[in-house]
């Protein structure tokens, strides 16, 4: 018995994610430009039809408020009251009409004298419609019964009617209140056709939508044109982006002309690459630094090596002093070579990386220093007087910055000479009495393995007195290095803080 055999059919791929495209910023922009012209333009003409409408309305009210009011005086020697338009025949009228009150339209049009009215109708106390010989007919709403009843004066309305002709009609409606000879108060509703109002208001919208159509085109090539204009410092922001990008060229300037966004943002990107392009040459200069200052130690460590390898590979031992001063060279180099890793470490740390900040009570750095230095150099005498005084710091950059300073002082010291240490009301003072410094070298004390020529020979790769600047900086204090009075080298160290540590 065999079984089924599996499918061979291959899987079918997995469907792919619509890739979303996204308009780019110039069509954006003229997108959003068209649409603000086309909605003030939109907004323009709706306001300016609603308008135009309001004014037609309100001249065709007039014109029923006008043609509807008879002359003033007794209606054919009733109770004072007002005539209706067409003397004592519409008079007459009213009167049948509502002895009869049919609301029934009658087409006996020919015997009506010509009124400027397209409907004319009667309305009874009771709200029914009363209806004239060719005079059409109304629809009666509430508010006619009311005017008929007496509660309100007159009423203007849309309506539809059907005119003496048997033509259905939309109509303007005035209707106002009527008193009769026998003092029954009733009232009439005159129309005029709608057509007055609804044919210029359809031209007026054809006209209005042509105007925003044209409108939404022009603002439409606008926008882009405006687009184009003002997109064109950034094209050429984007254009330098990608030659950076491209060719690693950090020397690219854009022009700064004016004052606006887009001058501010060129020269926000010429400050970030002058600020790369600084911070490459650094790096380049330190990398050549410190393959300078490498070279020395690993030259003096792979003779002495060479050396004693030599001596083991030949079977002659090296004399006792010999090999002594051999292995008292590595350990010196290796010694070197140790505390120039440890500067480089210190010095490549960045900038911006937050420092420890804690209280450090400094007097207790400046003591343990003082100890270090003693012990470097037990040929020299180191005073030290110091007073508390605390700072908010990272303990053991302190540390560092105050032994390469001692340091500093030691090995330029001659032999038996004095290092004074001071530390009072936040200063710390370090005297030597070396060979002191000159004017022209003041101002590079502090660069990164600048070395005097007279310091050449000595130990040392010249970071130390960058470093400590570096800190010093870190705790928000001062550094300076001076030439003493009476010779040699006077440093100066000014540190906020407290007598007292701080709660």
């Amino acid at each position: 018995m065999t079984g089924a055999r599996p499918s061979s059919a291959p899987a079918a791929p997995a469907a792919r994610a619509p890739v979303t495209r996204r308009l780019t910023l110039r069509a954006r922009l003229a997108l959003l430009t068209a649409a603000a012209v086309a909605l003030a333009v939109a907004a323009c003409a709706l306001a300016s039809w609603y308008l135009t409408r309001d004014q037609l309305y309100q001249e065709l009210d007039r014109r029923l408020a006008a043609l509807s009011s008879g002359p003033p005086g007794p209606a054919d020697g009733g109770p004072e009251g007002d005539r209706p338009p067409g003397g004592p025949w519409m008079a007459r009228e009213v009167q049948d009409a509502l002895a009869a009150c049919s609301p029934t339209p009658t087409a006996d049009y020919q015997s009506v004298p010509p009124l400027p009215f397209e409907i004319f109708q009667v309305v009874s106390a009771q709200g029914r419609a009363c209806t004239i010989p060719g005079a059409g007919v109304l629809d009666v709403t509430a508010e006619d019964a009311a005017v008929a009843r007496g509660e309100r004066d007159r009423v203007s309305r849309d309506g539809t009617g059907v005119t003496a002709r048997g033509q259905d009609d939309r109509v303007r409606v005035l209707t106002r209140s009527f008193r009769t000879r026998d003092g029954t108060r009733v009232a009439l509703s005159f129309a005029i056709s709608l057509d007055e109002v609804e044919g210029p208001l359809d031209n007026l919208t054809l006209l209005l939508v042509a105007v925003t159509a044209v409108g939404v085109l022009v603002s439409a090539g606008a926008g882009l044109m405006i687009a184009r204009a003002g997109l064109r410092p950034v094209d050429e922001l984007t254009g330098a982006v990608e030659h950076v990008a491209r060719t690693e060229d950090l020397g690219t300037r854009i022009p700064e002309e004016g004052t606006d966004e887009i001058a501010r943002l060129s020269r926000s990107f010429n400050s970030m690459t002058a600020a790369l392009a600084a911070s490459r040459e650094r790096q380049r200069q330190l990398i050549a630094d410190a393959g300078h200052e490498l070279r020395t130690p690993l030259t003096s460590l792979r003779t002495n090596i060479d050396l004693l390898l030599r001596s083991e590979a030949a079977g002659r031992d090296l004399p006792e002093a010999t090999h002594r001063n051999l292995l008292a060279g590595v350990k010196a180099q290796m010694l070197e070579l140790s505390t120039l890793v440890g500067d480089l470490l210190e010095l490549a740390r960045p900038a911006d990386a937050e420092p420890v900040r804690e209280t450090v009570a400094l007097h207790d750095v400046v003591t343990r220093a003082v100890e270090r230095a003693r012990l470097r150099g037990p040929g020299l005498t180191v005073e030290a007087a110091t007073e508390p005084w605390y700072v908010e710091g990272d303990p053991a950059s302190l540390e560092r910055a105050v032994v390469n300073l001692l340091d500093n002082a030691v090995k330029f010291s001659p032999s038996g000479g004095t290092v004074a240490v001071r530390l009072a009301d936040g200063e710390l003072t370090v005297r030597d009495h070396g060979p002191g410094i000159t004017p022209e070298d003041l101002p590079h004390v502090f660069e990164r393995f600048w070395r005097s020529p007279s310091a050449r020979s000595l130990p040392g790769s010249g970071l130390g007195l960058s470093i400590v600047a570096r800190v010093v900086a870190e705790c928000g204090g001062r550094v300076g290095l001076e030439p003493a009075p009476g010779g040699g080298a006077l440093a100066r160290v000014r540190l906020p803080g407290t007598p007292a540590p701080r709660d």
